[in-house]
């Protein structure tokens, strides 16, 4: 079978990985990690630093090769596609960062993320500014001035923009101060209300698990529980997590 043909993963499932392996040179940061996240669906991947959560991010998208395992998407088999490949089938990877252009203004960040979209530019920037009403009033002010969570909004928007089917957002809170977090949560929130699936690797255990459907819980690149993510009490989350990420 050649990576372009159709895999049988199940009628409602849109990312299934199977038993993945990742190997940095002599080291190994992923075991036989297995995930599946059905259309709209949302997981939660907690652990503690170093525990493989964006290395698994990374090989999802393609930035990092798996040593073993396979990763299935809309219904093909993407584990040796390329990380530009695997964008243009709708699966976007939003890494730690902020992830846009300071020196260029809203409107010209988002009209990059429009280079191939064969839809209406017009439609398309509607979209994000009903989605995100602050950046339309921001619409012609340099990106690097927005605020942190302003700038998590507009990195969000870019995403929407190429319509995609899943998102991975990855640590986006990361050094916001708590009202800019409940921001980048309503934010996320909006993608998926728009019919968006995400894959959401984050800090604030608890708040995570409150947007989720089903979470994992990683310990040195292996899944040590995994379960509906209202099933993840603070007991749970104290043995696995200590206290520091529990919150």
């Amino acid at each position: 079978m050649t990576t372009s043909e159709s895999v049988s993963v199940g009628s409602t499932s849109l990312l299934r990985v199977e038993g993945l392996a990742v190997r940095y040179g002599a080291a190994q940061s992923l075991f036989d990690v297995t995930i599946d996240i059905p259309v709209n669906g949302t997981l939660a991947v907690l652990g503690s630093n170093g525990a493989g959560k964006s290395t698994l991010a990374r090989a999802v998208s393609g930035l990092v090769p798996s040593c073993g395992g396979r990763i299935v998407f809309d219904g093909k088999d993407i584990t040796k596609w390329s990380p530009t490949r695997i964008r243009r089938a709708g699966l976007i990877h939003m890494p730690e960062g902020r992830g846009v252009f300071p020196g260029l203004t809203v409107l010209e960040n988002l009209r990059m993320a429009l280079t191939t979209e064969k839809g209406s530019k017009e439609e398309c920037l509607e979209r994000a500014f009903t989605l995100f009403p602050v950046l339309g009033q921001r619409r012609r002010q340099l990106a690097g001035t927005l605020s942190g969570g302003e700038q998590q909004m507009l990195s969000l928007a870019r995403a929407l923009m190429v319509s995609p089917k899943l998102v991975i957002a990855d640590e986006m809170s990361l050094g916001l101060a708590p009202k800019l977090v409940d921001v980048v949560f309503e934010s996320i929130g909006r993608m998926r209300d728009a019919g968006v699936a995400v894959l959401m690797i984050e800090q604030f255990a608890s708040r995570a698990l409150g947007f989720a459907d089903q979470a994992i819980i990683l310990q040195r690149g292996s899944v040590t529980w995994a379960g509906r993510a209202d099933e993840a009490g603070e007991e749970l989350l104290h043995a696995y997590l200590g206290g520091a990420t529990a919150a």
